[in-house]
């Protein structure tokens, strides 16, 4: 345990000292939008607050990227900065899927750089490895889509117990849980914020992509801004459906974006997102604008869902037990 908060006093400083500062995934605009779109495509089914919010829910979704002040919150900027990405190429293959949890995936990483060392690999090649450099997306994902889960059966217990006071606090956070767990699912959409391509391509380059940063942002905030509004890619939006693995199905949609940051590469190497771009631009930010929307709605949906039924009792035999021993002493 000692090593492992050792470790995690590293991950803070190497996020302060690191280079990979990531950029604000679809800037106000998109995640404002993606958020307000999932929020219209809710079916009548879901509770009637949440039809009501689609403004405040909205004006959640850059929340997040309002904790990045280095200057006003240095603390706060740099507990969540690698919340906002997951550069997948630098999770090791032989490692298979992301393990639950993110100390389980601390751990293997930790562990895996170590014996780098050992065997004298250069730690610079090894602190490509220390957790801030491949990021935390898909676990701050799924622990605030846990906690919106929580939140709505904490909704269903209070209406079930006709208690309007405590349903109406629980209609509060559940908002909140909604909105925040937007900004991530929206980052998870942004090609860029999957890759260690993340601002300007590295590695070998035969095709001659851009490797001078300012893709980044000038991709998701400037030609989207300037573009795109959340009537273009609302149509591609349909109504959510329940996941049958929230985790498994996420990290899915991760590796798909993934598998489309060279697409964004060649499109900008072809101008499609100067000044007003291309045809080919603007259809590609609004398929990833309404794929962000989509997933969103669909763990919204999910979570709803899988609300209606309560967890098993991790006490249950115990309780059991005693009740049995009860009885025969009666």
């Amino acid at each position: 345990m000692r090593n492992l908060a050792r470790g995690f006093v590293v991950v803070l400083i190497a996020i302060v000292i690191s280079g990979r500062q990531p950029a604000s995934a679809w800037g106000q605009e998109g995640h404002t939008w993606i958020n307000e779109v999932a929020a219209m495509k809710l079916p009548k089914s879901m509770p009637i607050f949440l039809h009501k919010a689609a403004d405040r829910l909205g004006y959640l979704g850059p929340e997040p990227d309002r904790w990045r002040n280095q200057n006003g919150e240095p603390e706060l900027k740099y507990s969540q900065e690698a919340d906002h990405f997951i550069d997948i190429e630098r999770w090791p293959a032989e490692f298979g899927d992301f393990p639950a949890g993110r100390y389980g995936f601390m751990k293997k990483l930790y562990e895996k750089r170590a014996s780098m060392l050992a065997a004298g690999v250069p730690q610079k090649e090894a602190d490509e490895l220390l957790p801030d450099k491949v990021g935390f997306q898909p676990y701050i994902t799924m622990e605030v889509y846990e906690r919106m889960k929580v939140a709505f059966r904490e909704y269903r217990h209070a209406l079930a117990d006709k208690d309007k006071k405590k349903a109406a606090g629980i209609e509060n956070n559940i908002i909140l849980y909604a909105g925040w767990l937007g900004h991530y699912v929206a980052d998870g959409s942004q090609p860029l914020h999957v890759s260690v391509k993340y601002d300007g391509w590295v590695g070998d380059n035969p095709n001659g992509y851009v490797t001078k940063h300012g893709i980044h942002s000038d991709f998701e905030t400037r030609f989207v801004k300037e573009n795109l509004t959340l009537k273009d890619f609302a149509p591609l939006v349909h109504e959510p459906v329940q996941l049958k693995n929230p985790r498994q199905d996420y990290v899915a949609y991760l590796k798909e974006s993934n598998s489309l940051v060279e697409p964004l590469y060649k499109i900008e190497k072809a101008g499609g997102f100067a000044g007003k771009g291309s045809a080919e631009g603007r259809e590609f930010a609004n398929k990833r604008l309404a794929a962000g929307a989509q997933m969103l709605a669909n763990l919204w949906y999910t979570a709803w869902m899988e609300s209606a039924v309560d967890p098993p009792d991790p006490y249950a035999e115990k309780k059991a037990a005693a009740a049995a021993a009860t009885k025969k002493t009666q």
